[in-house]
């Protein structure tokens, strides 16, 4: 049974983070209130964890590491899937919001090429 997530709609971090990692070539920037990372030919995204158990999200070019973020989601409250703003048509957002439930801010953003489905994964691994 495919699930398919409306727009506006809240998920759970582990159910974002599980399907994100089987769609990395799909993120066209991702970053946080002060740091923006953005997708170029000639780099690819890897998604993994360190020791700790924290997401890490790469950037990379060939095999130089271009930027990286080490998640702390200790705080993440839910992601909120939403059509980006920008104009971009097909872009959907994903913000990590944290912070108090009186209180909610974004701490991590990403922005893929599609909406969140939970239906099988990307054949191949090419970009969008």
């Amino acid at each position: 049974m495919a699930v398919t997530v409306e727009t506006g709609t809240t998920l759970s971090f582990d159910q974002f983070w599980r399907w994100l990692r089987q769609h990395a070539n799909c993120i066209v920037r991702a970053g946080t209130v002060d740091t923006f990372l953005y997708d170029q030919d000639a780099f690819h995204w890897q998604l993994d964890e360190d020791e700790d158990r924290n997401p890490v999200v790469q950037l990379v070019w060939a095999k130089q590491l271009v930027a990286e973020l080490v998640l702390d989601v200790r705080d993440v409250l839910y992601v909120e899937a939403t059509p980006e703003e920008s104009g971009e048509e097909g872009q959907f957002s994903f913000e990590l919001v944290g912070g108090s439930k009186e209180e909610p801010f974004a701490v991590y953003h990403f922005v893929l090429t599609h909406a969140f489905q939970e239906e099988g994964g990307h054949g191949g691994g090419l970009k969008h």
